[in-house]
């Protein structure tokens, strides 16, 4: 009896333990546990929503259509707008009055063939125009010809081909020139002045089109400020403010939105620019490997753009690319193109929807789950600091994402009871997103009729960073 004793004693220890273990390689807390009752009202609509202009960007790594293979997969996400890097490499102007436009065709072709629209931005410097390599000279050799130049470009996307290109931004990262891995390094005196001709010739190609940057590396960059005050002036046009941030903390992101829109304010002329934070995710320097953070990440920091009212984002980025350092040689420094090389073909890689071999990555299904959010929002109850949701009805479903998102430290775990009071009929499916599985990430976990609820509520057990995704399908 003794020796059974022990030998039970010690199984439950090491159960304890594989269970602590099992908890904590998922990031998950073994703190206090709350219960919390989350209530969606699907008779009470709050207005109409749609997250799918918080999107997707494509760095730029190569001339080639880098998603060209994962279309339909980008296109499932249904993103309103793909930023695209008009590079160096595309070769759009070998020589003077000479203009090369299929290569650059086939990468904006791959972002309309997902239902997409570019994001052009403009961060190329010809040869003919920039003979001397150095991220420093930014002001072309003949800025009639410059202008000619972006003329043809726009003329031939809207006019010829009729791609319906709506945003135009101009320089990347210009604050920190090559680092940012464009060959651009701005003073703002001479940034304005760069702007100015530039989308002087964008507006003469298209009077239509939006136009606008500094696609700041430091959103507190004086260049953004001396766009701010020219265009506030009447200077020049502004019809978006543009810049990015790399951090694991949603909040950093959200302030930067009233940072900028504060600065907007000052001029009554700037009332309607439109805020556009297009590169962002989790830091570059320090990563969450955990894999349950990134998706959660992505969701915490939406609810955000959407609540501070960001006008778009775009994520960074779709895919991980290897770089051909020859490709960027030709105007880049060689400290400039070693940099890329090492960043993009050493370091490892954790940007991507899909990565450098091509595998999707679990960030790809928040931003699934973020695009059934659309059509009328749905009036939600019982959240906390932690614990978010946000619900949806579009035509005879109705969608409901929760996740847990930690405020600090660790977090803690979540009983969740979700109820649907309104709905007497029609079927409801319950779905976890699981990071851990190699196939089939969105694990579903309960289907049957909305009559079952009133005697078996969805329960879950919501630990750090997990998500779920509820799905009522109504009848009528």
């Amino acid at each position: 009896m003794e020796n059974r004793t022990k030998i039970l004693a010690r199984a439950v220890v090491l159960l304890t333990l594989l269970a602590f273990g099992f908890a904590t390689s998922r990031g998950w807390a073994a703190g206090e546990t709350d219960s919390i009752d989350i209530r969606i009202d699907t008779s009470r609509a709050t207005g109409p929503i749609d997250l799918t202009r918080y999107a997707l960007g494509q760095g730029g790594l190569s001339n080639q259509p880098m998603f060209s293979d994962r279309i339909q997969q980008i296109g499932q996400l249904h993103p309103q707008t793909i930023r695209l890097f008009v590079q160096s490499y595309f070769k759009l102007y070998p020589a003077q009055h000479q203009y090369h436009w299929n290569t650059l065709d086939k990468a904006i072709e791959a972002i309309l063939g997902t239902g997409a629209k570019p994001i052009m931005n403009i961060c190329f410097k010809p040869k003919p125009l920039y003979p001397k390599i150095d991220d420093g000279i930014v002001d072309p050799t003949d800025y009639a010809e410059w202008e000619e130049l972006i003329y043809q470009l726009v003329k031939h996307c809207n006019q010829d081909r009729k791609f319906g290109i709506e945003y135009w931004e101009v320089g990347n990262e210009g604050d920190i020139g090559e680092p940012g891995g464009c060959p651009y390094k701005f003073t703002p005196e001479n940034y304005v002045r760069y702007y100015e001709h530039t989308v002087r010739a964008i507006r003469r190609a298209d009077p239509n089109a939006k136009v606008g940057g500094p696609a700041l590396a430091n959103y507190r960059s004086p260049i953004g400020d001396a766009l701010i005050e020219a265009a506030g002036t009447g200077k020049t046009p502004l019809d978006f403010l543009s810049w990015h941030l790399y951090t694991n903390r949603p909040q950093e992101l959200w302030k930067t939105i009233e940072y900028m829109k504060a600065k907007l304010a000052r001029y009554p002329r700037l009332s309607k620019v439109e805020t556009i934070l297009d590169e962002w995710n989790m830091s570059l320097g320090q990563p969450i490997l955990n894999p349950y953070f990134q998706p959660a990440f992505v969701l915490e920091t939406t609810l955000g753009f959407y609540r501070e009212g960001l006008s778009r984002s775009a994520y960074y980025h779709i895919r991980d690319y290897f770089v051909d350092p020859a490709m960027f040689s030709p105007f880049m420094s060689k400290q400039g193109t070693l940099f890329m090389a090492h960043w993009w073909n050493e370091m490892p890689q954790y940007d991507g929807l899909f990565d450098n071999q091509d595998r999707v990555r679990p960030a790809y299904y928040a931003f699934k789950l973020l695009s059934l959010i659309k059509g009328h929002r749905l009036a939600t109850s019982g959240t906390n600091s932690e614990v978010h949701a946000l619900a949806a009805r579009q035509e005879h479903w109705v969608n409901l994402v929760v996740w847990n998102f930690p405020s600090q430290g660790t977090g803690q775990t979540y009983h969740v009871t979700v109820n649907f009071p309104s709905e007497k009929h029609g079927e409801v499916r319950l779905v976890r997103l699981n990071p851990d599985r190699v196939l089939n990430n969105l694990e579903q976990i309960r289907n049957g009729p909305v009559t079952q609820l009133a005697n078996h509520p969805l329960r879950v057990t919501l630990h750090p960073y997990e998500i779920y995704w509820v799905e009522v399908t109504e009848s009528h």
